[in-house]
């Protein structure tokens, strides 16, 4: 249904970098969510009067609850498809990782609540009485989110949205959660097996659960999480594809990521000292462009000229390469150059660790230095310590 309406009442819906593409999508998702999870609330509210059944009234709240995260996902992607402005000039794209994290929050209010009246219902049991309708409800209710868990899930992936794929999972915990339900009223009205509370706490810790792995999902690209491999590697490739022209290398490569399609990103290039310094720079903005139409970004190249020509250069680098080598972990160096001085020769570059490098920053710098100190010549290091943020 969602992929006729898609093609119906989206144009150019197959184009989802498009931002007022996705933004469609995810107002199409918003509203089949608020008419589903409305229609369960409603029958699940009146089985659950009909049966006494806690689990059956608790998972309607639930569904209850979801209505309203998908108002929340509506909104936000209304919101997010805002032009960009004085007050926002990167845009309002991240105010779709607000919806989700909105939504996350909501799962948890809703776990805990569940989880208070399942305890209830264990201190003060009540037998429970449900006919076919409300069996036939809960079957129902099943297929539906499961059928809502997988168009979520297609369009999640389709628009690369993290509020999409966090409905798709509340979509999966809830079909998952009413499951449980539907077998502890069968339970009851079968064998009157009596599990309805203790039913009702494994329900609540899974949406529990479900909350807090949808909260990461949003929370993550909020803080500023690393870009996805796949795309650095294309960056790396659209850009060595230039080596013919003078392109030597590539790095600090930096990526900020503000909303879907409004992704920026900077990266030293490095070239000939040698080359031609109108050719070099007409193919840096070559290869901005290039990334700007491939990958729906925003790409600020650094040009970086690189000694090559020099046998002292190219040889102290050769050392200082097999140096870093040496090294634990992945510990890589650029911007080297040498400065020749009355007394002594200067070897400058910059060394790039991980975050978790087991040392300091300064331990690193001391080392390279010692081990640089230690070759044939009077050369001092002169060092700087980067992360690895791509």
């Amino acid at each position: 249904m969602i992929s006729l309406f898609a093609r119906l009442f989206i144009k150019d819906h197959q184009n989802t970098k498009d931002a007022r593409v996705r933004q469609a999508y995810g107002m199409l998702c918003g509203g089949a969510g608020i008419f589903f999870n409305a229609l369960l609330f409603v029958c699940k509210f009146l089985a659950g009067q009909i049966s006494g059944s806690i689990a059956i009234t608790a998972d309607a709240f639930n569904n209850l609850s979801d209505a309203g995260s998908s108002v929340i996902t509506l909104v936000g992607f209304k919101m997010a498809g805002q032009k960009p402005d004085s007050h926002h000039p990167f845009g309002h794209g991240r105010i779709e990782y607000i919806a989700g994290l909105l939504v996350s929050v909501i799962i948890l209010l809703m776990g805990a609540e569940l989880f208070k009246s399942s305890v209830d219902k264990i201190l003060h049991p009540m037998p429970v009485r449900a006919g076919n309708m409300a069996l036939a409800i809960l079957l129902l209710s099943i297929c539906i989110k499961l059928y809502m868990y997988f168009y979520n899930r297609m369009v999640a992936k389709k628009i690369d949205s993290a509020a999409m794929m966090a409905a798709a999972k509340d979509s999966i915990s809830d079909s998952i959660s009413t499951a449980v339900v539907l077998l502890t009223t069968l339970l009851a009205v079968t064998a009157d097996i009596q599990i309805d509370g203790w039913c009702g706490i494994l329900v609540a810790l899974f949406v529990f659960w479900t909350g807090i792995d949808a909260m990461r999902d949003t929370v993550s690209p909020l803080l500023g999480q690393p870009p996805e491999p796949e795309f650095v590697k294309r960056v790396e490739t659209i850009i060595m594809e230039y080596k013919e022209q003078g392109v030597l290398g590539l790095h600090d490569l930096v990526v900020h990521n503000y909303g879907p399609g409004r992704v920026m990103l900077s990266v030293h290039v490095e070239v000939p000292s040698s080359g031609d310094i109108l050719a070099l720079h007409d193919m840096i903005d070559l290869i901005e462009h290039r990334l700007a139409r491939e990958l729906n970004c925003s790409a600020v190249i650094h040009m970086d000229p690189v000694c090559v020509d020099d046998a002292l250069t190219s040889e102290i680098k050769g050392k200082v390469a097999g140096i870093i080598a040496e090294m634990e972990g992945e510990v890589t160096f650029h911007d080297f150059r040498i400065v020749h001085g009355p007394t002594h020769t200067n070897v400058i570059f910059d060394v790039v660790v991980p975050f978790d490098y087991p040392l300091s920053d300064g331990e690193v710098a001391d080392y390279v230095s010692k081990e640089i100190r230690a070759l044939d010549g009077n050369f001092f290091a002169v060092v700087e310590v980067d992360k690895a943020y791509a």
